[in-house]
């Protein structure tokens, strides 16, 4: 046990690390004043003037407006597959219903896969279409996180910068560079980067065999540089191809976490407030370690039901290692348990066990994690996640003392709070809405792979993951029919874009205010008492959202576990 918690102290030891340069690097990229000559080159080919300054209304009218236009892309390749090149096994092009769930997944950072990318997808629409998507949604993200600093910086303004700018920059200047030093590590560790569709190879029994292939190494890269999830391979991150080695699990969980711990720091750098970001960033971190804990302790200590008296004796001996279903022997315990819980915390949906495998206090943390969705959260959308329950902090504990609400010296006023509870809302009620109607519909049954409080917990952890953009799921339940393709996909832009605007609009209304000086009842948010605070909101609030959905599956199945209670 002491290895496996100097393992994930190594690990966020290393994330701390990698924080600063990398927070740094972003900070730039968003302050610079000069062009790169391949950015001046995409502003002419888009027809867009750099120089226009956006307000909040604008810049997240184009940012809309673009992600709509490069899903129909997909949507369309998608739909085309049959009759594009660079596919090998023959592969038919998507249902309506799946193609329309594939495109609104990956254009909103989601990458839930409804379908088995190695049997269902040419390398054509994996590089033209999820590829392409997978740089589309992370850069969107980031870049609104860059607008949306920029905002919280200025005062008296009306504009938040130019959306077109921030996303080539973060495109050409952060994304596409690291996701190329990246795939190179990844090929040199044995992940494939080939156009060939397969290797034919001969077994021992003189049998030919199949081995599907394709561009993997850069598709890994941006998936987890870019907290997009999803896989080429079904088994994603489980698979030899796409996770063959230590190291490359190593930089999985580092990469997912890059992005969203640096944007503390770039936040910091930005507005002046070094202290402040690293606030932001030791909340990130408080929660993401209880939750680890919480996720490592469960699947240590197994199934109690294996253990007992009269249990097979090998099944009894397997669990006193733990809970060994569903994973990786070369993973083990801790290198999965460190994996589910980065996955769910920076909403990545990438897996390298099934999480239907998981205990019910271990599938609980997946679950709460990204109910959440500021444990680190996805690029760019969960720092601004976390930044809209700072301002709910400011005002709750202003209301609570007496105390001016305000915010980076901007005073929080009902504007502010009114489009904060909007995107606050959104959240919980795509889960909570579109869970109970899915109960409620009457093939879900069929759908199910499991009865009981697992069975609920299969179709709430399918619209957790899909509103909280996130992608990864409990794989006994079969999510590709019209039904939940449809549902799930409305989720995924309901999670997305119902979240990110009125948080756009916050920060364009912040702009406009002059910044007042600290007074004697201003409540300061640079402080350990802030950080403390600003978790137990976080906690409370989703805690009083969701405990009633997660006590009807995994809180009851934990408890029905532990009584003795199985379901066939």
């Amino acid at each position: 046990m002491s290895l496996n918690l100097l393992q994930f102290a190594l690990v966020l030891a290393l994330m701390t690390a990698l924080a600063v340069p990398m927070g740094g690097w972003l900070a730039r990229a968003f302050t610079h004043e000069r062009h790169w000559w391949v950015e001046r080159l995409s502003y002419r080919v888009l027809g867009v003037d750099p120089n226009e300054q956006m307000g909040w209304a604008r810049y997240g009218l184009a940012l809309l407006l673009s992600n709509a236009a490069m899903m129909a892309l997909a949507y369309a390749l998608l739909r085309a597959q049959g009759w594009l090149p660079l596919n090998g096994l023959g592969n038919a092009a998507q249902a309506p219903d799946l193609a329309f769930n594939t495109a609104a997944s990956f254009i909103t950072n989601t990458n839930w896969q409804a379908y088995a990318g190695e049997s269902s997808l040419s390398n054509a629409t994996q590089m033209l279409a999820i590829t392409f998507l997978m740089f589309c949604g992370a850069t969107a993200g980031v870049a609104a996180a860059g607008g949306f600093i920029r905002a919280l910086a200025r005062a008296n303004s009306q504009d938040m910068g130019n959306y077109w700018v921030d996303f080539m920059r973060v495109l050409w200047r952060v994304m596409l560079p690291l996701c190329f030093v990246l795939a190179l590590v990844y090929v040199w560790q044995g992940i494939p980067q080939t156009l060939s569709s397969q290797a034919v190879a001969t077994t021992l029994e003189g049998a030919r065999q199949s081995i599907v292939l394709g561009p993997v190494a850069s598709l890994e890269s941006i998936k987890h540089i870019g907290t997009n999830g999803g896989g080429f391979f079904s088994m994603n991150a489980a698979h030899p191809f796409e996770n063959p080695t230590p190291l490359t699990n190593l930089l999985h969980i580092l990469s997912m976490l890059l992005i969203p711990s640096a944007l503390t720091v770039a936040f910091g750098r930005m507005l002046g407030k070094a202290r402040q970001g690293w606030v932001f960033f030791g909340a990130f971190l408080v929660m993401f370690a209880g939750f680890l804990a919480l996720s490592y302790g469960a699947e240590q200590a197994g199934n109690p039901l294996l253990t007992q008296a009269g249990a097979d004796q090998r099944l009894a001996a397997a669990q006193a290692g733990g809970n060994m279903e569903g994973k990786e022997l070369r993973f083990g315990i801790a290198g999965t348990a460190l994996f589910a819980t980065t996955t769910t915390a920076a909403t990545t949906g990438s897996v390298n066990a099934m999480h239907d495998s998981l205990t019910p206090l271990g599938g609980l943390v997946t679950l709460a994690q990204m109910m959440l969705n500021c444990v680190f959260g996805g690029d760019g959308v969960g720092f601004i996640n976390l930044i809209q329950y700072a301002i709910l902090t400011v005002f709750l504990a202003g209301m609570m003392i007496g105390r001016t609400p305000e915010f980076l010296g901007k005073k929080i006023e009902a504007r502010e709070i009114q489009l904060v509870m909007l995107s606050v809302l959104a959240h919980p009620a795509s889960i909570l809405g579109f869970t109970a109607l899915a109960c409620l519909w009457p093939d879900t049954g069929a759908s199910l792979a499991n009865r009981g409080p697992h069975g609920f917990s299969e179709v709430l952890y399918a619209y957790t993951s899909g509103t909280a953009n996130n992608g990864s799921a409990f794989a006994g339940f079969n999510a590709n029919t019209p039904f939940f393709n449809t549902t799930i996909g409305l989720a995924m832009l309901v999670g997305r874009y119902l979240t990110l605007l009125p948080m756009l609009a916050v920060a364009g209304s912040l702009a406009t205010k002059r910044s007042v000086p600290a007074g004697a009842g201003t409540f300061p948010t640079a402080t350990p008492l802030f950080m403390g605070l600003l978790v137990f909101v976080v906690l409370v609030v989703g805690g009083l959202t969701f405990l009633p959905a997660l006590a009807l599956g995994p809180l009851a199945e934990q408890l029905q576990m532990l009584s003795g209670h199985l379901y066939p």
